[in-house]
Parts: C-alpha cells; structure tokens; sequence
C-alpha cells in the first residue's frame, strides 16, 4: 500500500453530483473514490445513465424519489459513495431536504467539472442548489476532471466564483487529466485496481498469438496499453484524491 492511500481517511460518506450529465461522475466514482475509500457501499441513484456497475462494481440502484430507502442506507453505513445521476439531482435535493439534517449524514459533497463553458456554469448552479439547502460550503469539494494542460485557466469560471462566494474547495491539485486509458477502462468495462493486480504479461502474449487472429491481438494491444498507462495514472489520481480531502 502506498503513502497516499496510508493518508486516505478510512471512512467517508461521499456524494458525487452535478447538475451538468458527462462531467465523469461514474470515472470519479470507479476509479478515484471507490479504490480509496475503505469499506465503501456504492449506490447509484440513476435511472438512464451508466455506473459504476457497468465497470464489475458492486453497486445498489435506486431513483432520486427513494431517498428514505437512501438515507437509512447512509444512517447504517459505515462509508458510502452517492454516485446521483444528472437526471435524479433534482428528485435527490428535494429528498435531501424533507429529512431534518439530512444534508449532515454525507461528509462530502463532489462535483466533477470538464472544462466546457455549460458544465461550469452548471457546477456553480449545483454549488448554490447545495448552499440553499443548507450543505456547509467546507463539505463541497469540486473535481477537475478532463484537464488538458493549465487547471486554472481551463476553469477560470470555477475559481473566478470561488473568489467570489467562497467557502468550498476549488483546489487545482484535484484534478484528473485528459488520458486515453479512461476510454480503454471503459470499453473494457474494468477498473484500474483490477488492471493493477493483473499480473499477466500481455506483451510476451501479443509475441505469442496468430498474426491473422486481428480480434486477440486487438485485446492484447489494448489490455498492453492499459498496464503501461495505469500505474502512472493511478499515482496522479492518488494526489488528486488527497488534494480533494485535503
């Protein structure tokens, strides 16, 4: 184990939302979150959309309009990760607020961001949803997801309100960059920790298989590169990670 997840708090209860679908919810959930939250029960509260089910994850399903069921969940559970699908953020707010203090029971509230001009503006929205409601500003986290090269200037919009409302976290050290092994993790429908704790050697394989079986080789290609991309990847998304919590 290494020194970023020794750091990783052991328990979390955490909810990754945003009004703005494709920011990379289920990507934060699978392969940021999940890994270095100890003991933590994934649910999806989405009705149209992937989860983190679809990459082998253990995960219950259930509607923004059963949050009862969530809540006795989040009341139970020792660490919880709250993945709410862009077209349930509504239905899950209104709930939110129908139960006294509810808004308490989760830690962190995560909002992912790309750098698109809508989903910035859409992540300011989900941040005064949350504030409206009563969420403390220090329990809102936001996560740079799909960064290309300069954090700050890809999220101007993101830090320009942070200077000016204040209160959450917009830490540009919680940021996870544009790579080609998301997209392979998720044709693959696998995790990094799995690509991890693969210890089959897909080169010395590809030097092995038939020059005309184009459909294996293809895999191997693909299962090659993942190995070669994810211990790297898997070292940024611990700082990420810790940047987030931090």
């Amino acid at each position: 184990m290494n020194e970023a997840f020794q750091a990783a708090p052991a328990a979390l209860k955490i909810a990754v939302l945003n009004y703005s679908g494709t920011v990379g919810k289920t990507t934060v959930t699978s392969h940021v979150l999940a890994p270095r939250t100890r003991g933590a029960e994934i649910i999806a509260v989405e009705s149209t959309n992937e989860s983190a089910a679809d990459l082998g994850l253990d995960v219950e399903q259930m509607r923004g309009g059963h949050f009862g069921r969530l809540f006795r969940k989040l009341l139970m559970a020792e660490a919880a990760i709250v993945d709410v699908g862009a077209s349930n953020i509504e239905d899950f707010l209104t709930e939110l607020v129908k139960y006294d203090q509810a808004h308490l029971e989760i830690d962190y509230y995560v909002l992912p961001v790309i750098p698109l001009g809508k989903a910035q503006r859409e992540t300011i929205k989900t941040i005064q949803a949350l504030a409206e409601i009563g969420v403390p500003a220090e329990r809102v986290r936001v996560l740079f997801n799909r960064v290309d090269a300069d954090v700050k200037e890809e999220f101007a919009a993101i830090f320009g309100y942070a200077r000016q409302a204040g209160g959450f976290l917009a830490n540009p050290e919680a940021a996870i960059f544009e790579n080609e092994v998301f997209d392979l993790l998720g044709n693959k429908r696998i995790t990094i920790k799995e690509i991890l704790a693969d210890q089959k050697d897909y080169r010395q394989a590809l030097r092995e298989v038939a020059r005309d079986d184009i459909k294996l080789i293809a895999h191997l290609s693909d299962m090659h590169a993942l190995q070669s991309l994810a211990r790297p990847v898997d070292r940024q998304l611990d700082r990420a990670f810790n940047a987030l919590f931090a």
